[in-house]
């Protein structure tokens, strides 16, 4: 087993005026699960670049990093490779052999391992990992769930002391992110891996680990149990408590007292001791706006002899409107918006565009960037629309300030954070200004304070007579701001209709408000109607217990 320390550690990116690491201290001890966590852009993935020289950023460094008390640059990458495994957050950047068991393969055979020592790990971490029944498939017919946890169980065959995972269930559903951080908590708990694991989806993983670490602006401003996490921000006034389980914020909400609830199991031991009163708000849909796109019977396959991704797919895109379409990985989400932007063409059924400009985010929104910087990037979608130079830089400036770009400017795009990458993307697509927006995982890498402010910028944009489709795993978002929301299973769209009752009517593909409160507050999906019902249900209690006059 093994220890890893950052002693004071700063670090610069080239040309940046501020420093993306500020004296950060830390020391991860033997066996222990941490959960490192902050807003995007606060120093995350900068952080765990250094416990791999190979992936370390290029820039201006002062302090050390440690392994095992020895610093990690006297250690030789073949050491390295097999004390310290790397999950990184896309799973097609990781993958580089065209079938299963060559994957899990390949790291062993290039560490020399002789051919029975390669087999035994092989057949042992595919059974550790329950992925024999896929183990001769080519790796690029997988889901991104299946990625992650090929690399996942292809990085362990090596057997790792630590374990790193930056944003590792970025892009999987909600149900295959928590399987995939229960195999890491088995190997945490099992085989005493020490793991440093990067997340924003904190609703599983803080109840998960022995401490958590946050950054912000390059500093580390709370360290502890989740608890005490919790309780520092709390104390703080930190943004970033925002971003906090449901159960952990409706406990801040309700004064903190008692133990903190990190799991919806211990939010609903809470809120039978306050019993919350009233009934969750009800929203009457708005009126439909003129369709815009209108897919008819659609039916898609990627290859003659594949199966059917799309069968008979209907779907209508009103003016105006947030339309969230949710699904496991696999299930065709994506296909759904390349039909929609004309990027694949159905075999079968009609789709109608009419005049309707339609402007498209990938799901990796690296695939968009070309430039050096990220204001030439915007330049470049400014000049294709042949705009005049003040019209030009008016837009520009706009969509800069709207995705909190304009301190990122002049950098290069390659070397900004997931969430800033896709603010960046999503950037270009605004100076475009289009009819219809569709979103492929718009909020992924993105902190909880930038996602809200996406919805609020969305919304802005569907009151001016947008329409915006997404398709997402953050439910969360989905709930908050989608007017319509709907499921996609074996190709159709599943319970369509108003994003509430959809919500409300689930039971994984939910919120986990919803699910703490569902015994009290069937129709609740967000966190804030849980707590104006806790509280509400105070002030009745202590209306009732006052004494009369």
């Amino acid at each position: 087993m093994a220890s890893v320390a950052f002693e004071h550690l700063t670090f610069t990116y080239p040309l940046a005026e501020t420093s993306a690491l500020r004296d950060v201290s830390l020391t991860v001890r033997e066996g222990e699960f941490l959960l490192l966590c902050g807003v995007s852009g606060c120093g995350k993935t900068t952080l765990l670049r250094h416990l791999k020289t190979a992936l370390t950023p290029h820039g201006a460094r002062q302090g050390r990093v440690l392994l095992d008390g020895e610093a990690l640059d006297t250690w030789d990458e073949r050491a390295q490779a097999q004390r310290i495994g790397f999950v990184l957050q896309q799973p097609e950047d990781q993958i580089v052999t065209d079938k299963v068991w060559h994957e899990l393969a390949f790291g062993l055979e290039n560490l020399g391992a002789d051919e029975r020592t390669i087999q035994l790990r092989v057949g042992e971490m595919a059974s550790f990992f329950g992925i024999q029944t896929w183990f001769d498939r080519e790796t690029d017919t997988l889901s991104g769930g299946q990625k992650q946890l090929l690399n996942l169980a292809a990085v362990m065959a090596m057997h790792p002391d630590v374990l790193v995972l930056d944003e590792p269930t970025g892009q999987l559903d909600p149900i295959a992110a928590a399987e995939f951080l229960r195999a890491v908590q088995r190997l945490n708990r099992e085989l005493g891996v020490t793991v440093v694991l990067s997340e924003h989806r904190l609703e599983d993983a803080l109840a998960m680990a022995d401490r958590a670490a946050v950054l912000e602006d390059g500093r580390l401003v709370a360290l502890g149990t989740p608890e005490e996490a919790a309780r520092a921000l709390l104390a703080q006034a930190s943004p970033f408590f925002a971003a906090m389980p449901a159960p952990v914020r409706l406990w801040g909400a309700l004064g903190a007292e008692g133990p903190c609830p990190l799991d919806v199991r211990a939010g609903r031991a809470l809120l039978r001791r306050v019993h919350p009163a009233g009934r969750s708000p009800s929203v009457e849909p708005d009126p439909e706006g003129a369709p815009l796109l209108t897919l008819r019977e659609v039916w898609f396959r990627y290859e003659r002899s594949a199966p059917d991704v799309l069968r008979g797919l209907d779907l209508t895109v009103h003016t105006g409107e947030i339309f969230a379409i949710v699904g496991g990985n696999g299930s065709g989400k994506s296909t759904v918006l390349a039909v929609l932007s004309g990027l694949q063409r159905p075999y079968r059924g009609k789709v109608q565009r009419g005049s309707a400009t339609v402007a498209a985010l990938a799901q990796d929104p690296r695939a968009m960037f070309w430039r050096d910087t990220v204001r030439a990037e915007l330049e470049d979608a400014a000049r294709a629309l042949h705009l005049s130079s003040p019209e030009a830089d008016a837009r520009i400036a706009d969509a800069a300030e709207s995705m909190a770009l304009t301190a990122l400017l002049e950098r290069n795009p390659f070397d900004l954070s997931g969430g800033e990458q896709q603010r960046a993307a999503l950037a270009k697509l605004l100076i475009r200004r289009p009819d219809v927006l569709l979103l492929d995982e718009p909020t992924k890498g993105m902190d909880a304070a930038f996602r809200a402010s996406l919805g609020a910028l969305l919304q802005a944009l569907c009151a001016r007579g947008t329409a915006v489709v997404l398709v997402s795993h953050d439910i969360a978002f989905c709930a908050r701001f989608a007017r319509r929301a709907a499921l996609l299973f074996d190709g159709r769209l599943l319970a369509e209709g108003p994003a509430r009752a959809f919500f409300a009517g689930n039971h994984f593909y939910t919120t986990a408000a919803n699910r703490m409160a569902r015994p009290w507050l069937p129709d609740a999906i967000l966190c804030e109607e849980v707590i104006d019902a806790c509280r509400s249900a105070q002030t009745g209690a202590g209306e009732r217990s006052s004494p009369p006059r």
